[in-house]
């Protein structure tokens, strides 16, 4: 078995738990996937961190919540008040979606400063960031490219292509969603300075998927098939039967 390849996989996926109709039990259940594939992290509703916290203690499985999610409409006070309680709670990854209108209407200014409020708040409770452009909305490359560098300036972690619920309608009143394109993953590799990593997240639900954006240089993924994905990468890369063993970390807790 190739025990390094699959675990540069399972470290590369934040595991989405935000889809709006789950309950207290499916994010449990959705924790404890994580911890059964050992995976970067989970990616929980703000309300269940403390949840979370306690039932990934002392794994290699990281917390991490959303801010101002999913259309980032608070205002800088909230978010970073969002960041704060979040981080008290446990986590220690954020999610953050930028104000879409300010950045739609070229207010550069508020943008940066908004970022910087909740990087700062981030950077004193021991969080890192990730910055959501929620790109379906923005029209033109020149909108990432200043996101883009705008937290090259400021210093955040990450920036992040989209929520996963950024739904575009359209002229015939129905709601579409493209999520993580290539173009876009292309375009914020292209123009993010040193030192600033980029996370993809909505439409990549399969191996295959995930290991063309690695390829790329993108190095986190948001990901709700998170199952399906490293099921057939022990499948591809090793083990006969297909399905990801239980491991210590998964026997410790009971699992």
């Amino acid at each position: 078995m190739n025990t390094a390849k699959i675990r540069s996989l399972a470290k590369m996926i934040d595991h989405s738990l935000l889809h709006p109709t789950l309950t207290d039990a499916e994010l449990l259940e959705g924790c404890k996937l994580a911890l059964k594939y050992d995976v970067a992290s989970v990616c929980i509703k703000p309300y269940a961190v403390k949840m979370a916290t306690k039932l990934l203690a002392g794994t290699d499985v990281l917390v991490g919540t959303v801010i101002g999610f999913p259309h980032g409409n608070s205002t800088v006070s909230i978010k970073v008040a969002e960041t704060v309680q979040a981080c008290k709670d446990g986590a220690v990854e954020i999610d953050m979606v930028v104000n879409i209108g300010k950045v739609l209407a070229n207010d550069w200014t508020y943008v940066q400063e908004e970022i910087q409020a909740v990087l700062t708040a981030c950077k004193q409770h021991g969080a890192i960031l990730k910055v959501i452009f929620e790109n379906d909305f923005l029209p033109e490359d020149s909108f990432k490219i200043k996101l883009c560098e705008i937290c090259t300036a400021v210093g955040a972690e990450f920036v992040k292509t989209s929520t996963g619920y950024g739904f575009v309608k359209g002229s015939d009143g129905k709601y579409s969603y493209e999520g993580a394109t290539e173009h876009d993953l292309r375009l914020m590799l292209d123009h993010v300075g040193p030192g600033v990593l980029v996370k993809a997240a909505g439409g990549v639900r399969t191996l295959d998927g995930l290991l063309k954006v690695q390829e790329m240089g993108v190095a986190r993924l948001g990901a709700s098939a998170t199952a399906a994905i490293m099921e057939d990468a022990y499948r591809r890369f090793g083990l006969v039967d297909g399905s990801a063993p239980t491991g210590p970390i998964a026997e410790s807790k009971g699992y």
